[in-house]
C-alpha cells in the first residue's frame, strides 16, 4: 500500500530549496493530491530538478492561499537572517514546516497506527538511528530510517500498523514542527553547536527541546544524562509526568542503562558485552549503544536480539570507519565529525595519530580538543580555516603542516606515519565541508578514494 493519491487534495503547499529534501518533498505531495508551486535560489539546482517538476517551478511574489511553506533545513527562517520567502510567510501567518512534519501529518492522515521515534543530539544522532533501525531489522520488525541523515523523511515508503519511522532531527528540523508527536524521543547530548542559527546556547538548547513536544504518559522519552543542559531537561520532563528513561556510556547510578567496563546493562543487569561490537568503539558510541537499546527494548525487542544485533552492526558510513590498511597504517575516515565535540569522540579511541582536520571551522574552532593533543604526533590541515586551526595549534606545540587539500594530505600523512612508526592516520575534520565539498559524505567519498589510490600504487611498488 501507499499513500492516498487524494490525501492532500485541495492542499496548495510552496517548497523552498531543492536539494534532496525539497526535491522528495514535491515528488510526493504530488502523488499525494497537492498542488505545489517550487523554487531555489541557485540556477544550478533549479536546472537539475526532475522534468515533471519543471511546470510547477516559479518565484514566489506572494503567499496567498498556501497552507505551508516547507522549507529545506539549511535555509534559515529567523536568524542570522531570515530568507525574505520565510519573511513573507511570517508575515501571513503561513506556517513555516519541516518535511518531517508533512510526512507525520500524512501518516495520522492516512489511518496508519505506524510508530514515530526521533533521535537528536549534537553528536551520535546518526550511528543511533542507524543502529536502532540495524536492531529492528533483525528483529523483524518493518522500519525506516531517515531524516536528517538521508534519505529525507518524505522519500521514506508508507508504513502500515506494525511500522516505525525512526527520524533523525536536526535543530533546523526540530523548530519546523507543529503537531508532530513521538512515541519515543530521544535526546542524546548537547554541546555548543550552530549558535550562528539560533542566537545563543540557550535558542539552541530550546530548538533541542522540541523533540519532545506533546508527548503525553503514553510516550517515552529517552535523555542523555552527561551534560547539564540534558540533566536539566531530564527534571523538566520527570516535572511534566513524560516517561523517561536515562542513558549513560559511562557508569552512573543516575542511568537507568549505562555501561561499565564495555558491559552495557540495566538494573536487571547485563545486555551485551560492548568489546564484542567492534564497530561502536568509545564511549560515546556506548552512549549511543545505550540509547539504541532503551528504545528497542521499549518498541518489544528481547534483550537477547538486542545483543546479537549490536554485535553485528557494521557501522555508520564517514564515522570512524576503516578504510585500508596499508603496510601497518591503517586510515580512518571519520568525515562525519564536523565539529570539535564529534572529533573528540575520535580522539579518545587512539593513541597515537597522524590527524588529517580542517574546513570550515565553527564557533569555537579546537580549543575544546586541547587535552586530546598529546594523541596527535602531526596534523595536516586541509581546507578555508586551516590558518585558524593552525594557530591553536601553535599554542600548544602541535606539529603540523598546512596543505590545503585531501589529495595532498594523504600520501604525505602515510610517508610521515611510516617515518615515525605511527599505526593510525584519521580524517576527522572537526569543521564543516562547505568551503571545498558539497557535504561531509562527498568529503569522505574522496578520502576513500584517496586511501585506495594510494593502496593500490604501494602494492605496485612492492611488485616492481
Amino acid at each position: 500500500m501507499d499513500f492516498p493519491k487524494d490525501l492532500f487534495k485541495n492542499n496548495h503547499y510552496a517548497i523552498l530549496g531543492l536539494g534532496k529534501n525539497g526535491i522528495a518533498a514535491s515528488q510526493r505531495l504530488l502523488q499525494m493530491g497537492a498542488t505545489i508551486q517550487i523554487w531555489d535560489d541557485q540556477p544550478k539546482a533549479r536546472q537539475q530538478i526532475p522534468e515533471k517538476l519543471k511546470p510547477h517551478l516559479a518565484p514566489f511574489k506572494n503567499l496567498e492561499n498556501f497552507n505551508a511553506l516547507i522549507l529545506s533545513p539549511g535555509i534559515p527562517h529567523f536568524l542570522p537572517k531570515p530568507h525574505p520567502v520565510a519573511e513573507l510567510a511570517r508575515m501571513n501567518a503561513i506556517p513555516i514546516l519541516s518535511d518531517a512534519e508533512i510526512l507525520y501529518q500524512a501518516i495520522k492522515k492516512s489511518g496508519s497506527r505506524a510508530r514515530f521515534v526521533a533521535i537528536t543530539g549534537t553528536n551520535g544522532k546518526s550511528t543511533t538511528t542507524v543502529l536502532l533501525n540495524h536492531i529492528l531489522t533483525e528483529a523483524k520488525i518493518p522500519s525506516v530510517a531517515g531524516g536528517n541523515l538521508g534519505p529525507a523523511s518524505l522519500s521514506l515508503p508508507y508504513l502500515e500498523n506494525d511500522g516505525v519511522y525512526i527520524l533523525e532531527m536536526s535543530s533546523y528540523m526540530l523548530e519546523r514542527l507543529s503537531s508532530f508527536k513521538a512515541d519515543i524521543a530521544c535526546l542524546l547530548n548537547i554541546t555548543p553547536d550552530h549558535i550562528e542559527r539560533h542566537g545563543d546556547m540557550k535558542g539552541y538548547v530550546q530548538a533541542k527541546y522540541h523533540i519532545f513536544d506533546h508527548q503525553n504518559q503514553q510516550d517515552m522519552a529517552i535523555i542523555g544524562i552527561e551534560d547539564d543542559y540534558c540533566k536539566s531537561i531530564a527534571k523538566r520532563l520527570v516535572q511534566n509526568d513524560i516517561p523517561i528513561k536515562k542513558i549513560s556510556g559511562k557508569k552512573d547510578i543516575n542511568a537507568d542503562f549505562w555501561v561499565d567496563q564495555h558491559l552495557l546493562q540495566d538494573k536487571k543487569g547485563i545486555i551485551a558485552d560492548l568489546n564484542q561490537a567492534s564497530l561502536l568503539p568509545g564511549q560515546h558510541n556506548a552512549q549511543n549503544a545505550a540509547a539504541a537499546t532503551a528504545m528497542a527494548l521499549a518498541l518489544g525487542v528481547a534483550r537477547q536480539q538486542i545483543a546479537e544485533s549490536l554485535n553485528s552492526f557494521n557501522g555508520l558510513a564517514h564515522r570512524q570507519r576503516p578504510v585500508a590498511t596499508i603496510d601497518s597504517v591503517t586510515f580512518i575516515n571519520d568525515s562525519k565529525a564536523t565539529n570539535a565535540d564529534a572529533t573528540s569522540k575520535a580522539l579518545t579511541c587512539y593513541n597515537k595519530i597522524v590527524w588529517i582536520a580542517g574546513g570550515l571551522a565553527k564557533a569555537k574552532g579546537i580549543d575544546d580538543l586541547a587535552p586530546y593533543f598529546s594523541k596527535i604526533k602531526f596534523a595536516l590541515l586541509i581546507g578555508k580555516d586551516a590558518p585558524l586551526l593552525a594557530k591553536t595549534l601553535d599554542r600548544y606545540h602541535v606539529h603540523y603542516q598546512i596543505i590545503h587539500t585531501l589529495d595532498q594530505a594523504v600520501p604525505l600523512a602515510f610517508a610521515f606515519a611510516k617515518q615515525h612508526h605511527i599505526h593510525t592516520v584519521i580524517l576527522s575534520p572537526a569543521c564543516a565541508s562547505f568551503d571545498q565539498f558539497d557535504s561531509f559524505e562527498e568529503r569522505g567519498n574522496v578520502f576513500i578514494q584517496l586511501v585506495k589510490q594510494l593502496e593500490t600504487s604501494f602494492r605496485q611498488s612492492l611488485n616492481d
